[in-house]
């Protein structure tokens, strides 16, 4: 049953790894952007870690100020019940003081490696920004570079495929025939008008030749 279930990840994440295959060869630019977008993420969650290891460093600082208060109070308070001859409150603050003194050098080397962990993950977020910096305007380049490949294969495509330049070039024929058609009409048109307007002067004046003939 393991080995089918591994069979069936197996097939299903071969396949997701086809199909985004695919996608990034028709659409790089989505694919970075894509990529970019869990760059950026991924720097945000290291700023939020960034953010906690500095609050952990302060926390780290106010409790090893407090233990060594503590535990320079109760050294002076052991040196007070000595000098006033009471041992067992001496005995007392003498092992509050060690405690103190044990605890404040455990917080002081916490606090240490707390801010050397601390300098190491700003160095390295901060590289994380050039990096995703960087990215951005190589994606920024990539965009233009696109743009420019594209502008040029549809250009190209309207000054050299034959596809292109015989549809306008039959766009051009369709006008022209109809321009064609047109003209004519409107020639047409004026010569009936005009063969129209002559005939019926002529009718006109032989009319008035055969009045005048008649009188």
């Amino acid at each position: 049953m393991t080995n089918l279930f591994n069979r069936i990840k197996n097939t299903i994440a071969a396949d997701l790894h086809e199909a985004l295959d695919q996608k990034e060869q028709k659409n790089p630019i989505a694919m970075l952007n894509q990529y970019l977008r869990e760059c950026e993420q991924e720097t945000e969650k290291v700023r939020k870690l960034l953010e906690r290891q500095f609050r952990l460093k302060e926390q780290f600082t106010r409790e090893c100020h407090q233990a060594r208060e503590l535990e320079e109070k109760r050294k002076r308070q052991a040196e007070i019940a000595l000098k006033a001859g009471e041992a067992e409150l001496y005995e007392f603050a003498s092992q509050e003081h060690r405690q103190y003194e044990e605890r404040a050098a455990r917080l002081d080397e916490a606090l240490q490696n707390a801010d050397r962990q601390l300098a190491e993950l700003e160095r390295k977020y901060e590289e994380m920004n050039h990096k995703l910096k960087d990215m951005n305007i190589r994606r920024m380049e990539l965009m233009g570079r696109e743009n420019v490949t594209r502008a040029n294969y549809r250009m190209n495509q309207v000054l050299d495929n034959t596809t292109y330049s015989n549809q306008a070039y039959s766009r051009f024929q369709e006008i022209e025939t109809y321009l064609d058609r047109l003209e004519h009409q409107v020639h047409s048109s004026y010569y009936r008008s005009t063969i129209d307007a002559r005939i019926a002067k002529l009718e006109k004046d032989v009319k008035k030749e055969e009045t005048h003939s008649i009188s």
